[in-house]
């Protein structure tokens, strides 16, 4: 019979109890516990480094009886498999986007809803721990046999285009434009454009050879793929917030004691704090940078009226799609502005 990884490991463990020579050698080993972390980006990413927060904490306070390892770049499993590697159990933790649950929990793309979270206090409040927004979002998930241990702020979604800023929604008309989710396609031909869904890792290409005409990413992802070699002006307008999600298995959860559960919650406390206080530095930072090498335009609080009242029809597309839950976080989220 063909024994999963985590199977072997725990036959393994169990054979080295069997042979230790004293009874706290024995419940030291019983308490021994690896977690596997899969990362779809680069451990140079800020949240490559949140992640390494994260595996000190937890190492530091177990005094090593858990042990974090991360696989980072996709090593193990590509941003859409994660979800159901860690629910599977197949690995312990996982890092996905948020979006990756919209086909199952459909609510979840209120963060993809234009314009929502107009600013980071009024999304830090959105995803503060049990909030009204994230707490429904949580209890979901946890129902598709992952826990969330906590989010990872990646930064707001930027409109990048060639020559000309995007500061009126006609300005986008007719334009082929990237997308990375469906809620954010319903946006682009709102406005009159058409949505062209595209990877992260294939938008360079897609800008190079004009398969596309423009763009929606993180600013983030301008600095880290070098896009102003291919499109030479961003539209800083807060368009979505981009969240990721750090996932552990809930049949492992459970069966871990109630000191483990603890250091765990207290770790992923302190890397969301952490994340949450770096990231509209590197934001600032990453504009910065593109200023040196592409025109930056950021939009005016008329402006950005402007786009949210041609927005509308996509507010009510999602609560159509996401049904009940989908209104309740829209009807808490507009509370908090």
């Amino acid at each position: 019979m063909t024994m999963t990884p985590r199977a072997f490991g725990r036959a393994f463990t169990a054979a080295a109890m069997a042979g230790a020579l004293s009874l706290g050698a024995l419940a030291s080993t019983a308490q021994a516990e690896t977690l596997r972390v899969t990362l779809q980006l680069p451990m140079k990413h800020h949240l490559g480094q949140n992640l390494q927060v994260f595996k000190e904490i937890v190492e530091e306070k177990s005094n090593g009886d858990l042990t974090v390892e991360i696989y980072d770049s996709a090593q193990l499993y590509k941003d859409k498999e994660v979800p159901q590697a860690v629910a599977s159990g197949a690995i312990e933790m996982g890092v996905a986007s948020i979006t990756r649950f919209a086909g199952t929990i459909p609510a979840v793309d209120i963060f993809y809803v234009p314009f929502t979270f107009p600013d980071y206090e009024t999304l830090f409040a959105a995803t503060a721990k049990d909030s009204a927004v994230r707490g429904p979002i949580d209890e979901a998930i946890l129902g598709t046999g992952a826990r969330v241990l906590w989010w990872q702020a990646y930064g707001s979604a930027v409109m990048l285009s060639n020559d000309t800023a995007l500061r009126t929604p006609a300005d986008m008309e007719g334009m082929k434009v990237r997308v990375f989710g469906k809620t954010l396609g319903d946006f682009v031909e709102t406005v009159g454009g058409v949505p062209t869904l595209t990877s992260g890792s294939e938008q360079y290409m897609a800008y190079q050879r004009g398969t596309v005409d423009a763009g929606l990413t993180g600013i983030t992802g301008v600095t880290g793929r070098k896009l102003w070699e291919v499109m030479n002006t961003v539209t800083v307008a807060n368009v979505a917030a981009i969240e990721f999600l750090v996932l552990i298995n809930e049949d492992l959860w459970q069966d871990m004691s109630e000191e483990h559960r603890a250091i765990l919650t207290e770790a992923a406390a302190e890397a969301e704090a952490w994340v949450n206080s770096r990231i509209q530095e590197i934001e600032a930072a990453a504009i910065e940078e593109t200023k040196k090498h592409a025109d930056v335009v950021i939009l005016g609080p008329e402006e950005l009226a402007a786009w949210e009242v041609a927005v509308e029809p996509v507010r009510q597309g999602y609560i159509e799609s996401a049904g009940d839950m989908g209104q309740q976080l829209l009807d808490a989220a507009l509370a908090l502005r």
